[in-house]
């Protein structure tokens, strides 16, 4: 109860984001996924948790089923509204000391297949898609996994979802084994009773 009232007595100061200098903002940008971005960094500061940042953008969610209809001018126009505010973010996070300390996961709910749907458009992929995370307890600059040639499955290094879940529940210090209970007959967790942490991503 007490953390919930420092939370909510902070939030007016927490979001006025006038007190950041004239650079910072511009850093990173004043797209509103970018503005989610420096809220992000500043609920951070202030020891929120956990902070989760969507992109929503003329109905489209975070799934960027723009893809459907024209992925090259679709996706595009997402990229252009949240690469900067990314960008910025790892960088101001490194700036003030925050970044080793602060898992920073991307991603959406499935990839995109590599053969055309209609004239413009791409179907679902979930045989082979990107993830990525920066921060604490993750390998810099490398990548984990391939697809084969066409970009439709992964075939090396491939990570099942409960694996991915997995790796984040421990770089957050968390066993996902331990999180197991029993209902109705059989275990549960997190990681439906699966999953195991990709050594190979961690620093």
């Amino acid at each position: 109860m007490e953390m919930a009232f420092r939370m909510q007595f902070s939030v007016p100061e927490v979001f006025d984001i006038s007190k950041e200098s004239q650079a910072t903002r511009d850093l990173y940008g004043d797209s509103e996924f970018a503005k989610g971005c420096l809220l992000s960094r500043r609920l951070i500061e202030q020891g929120v948790r956990v902070v989760q940042l969507s992109l929503s953008i003329d109905g489209y969610d975070i799934a960027w089923d723009t893809g459907h209809e024209n992925i090259v001018d679709g996706h595009a126009r997402l990229a252009k509204a949240c690469d900067q505010g990314i960008a910025a973010l790892i960088h101001d996070l490194k700036a003030r000391g925050l970044f080793d300390d602060t898992l920073i996961v991307w991603g959406g709910e499935f990839g995109r297949a590599p053969t055309s749907e209609g004239a413009k458009g791409r179907d679902h992929d979930h045989y082979g898609y990107t993830n990525w995370l920066a921060g604490g307890g993750v390998k810099r600059g490398f990548s984990y996994g391939a697809t084969d040639e066409f970009g439709c499955s992964a075939v090396e290094d491939r990570v099942h979802v409960h694996d991915f879940h997995a790796t984040i529940l421990h770089l957050m210090g968390l066993d996902h084994e331990k999180l197991t209970y029993r209902y109705s007959g059989r275990d549960y967790r997190l990681t439906d009773v699966s999953g195991k942490v990709v050594e190979g991503v961690l620093a």
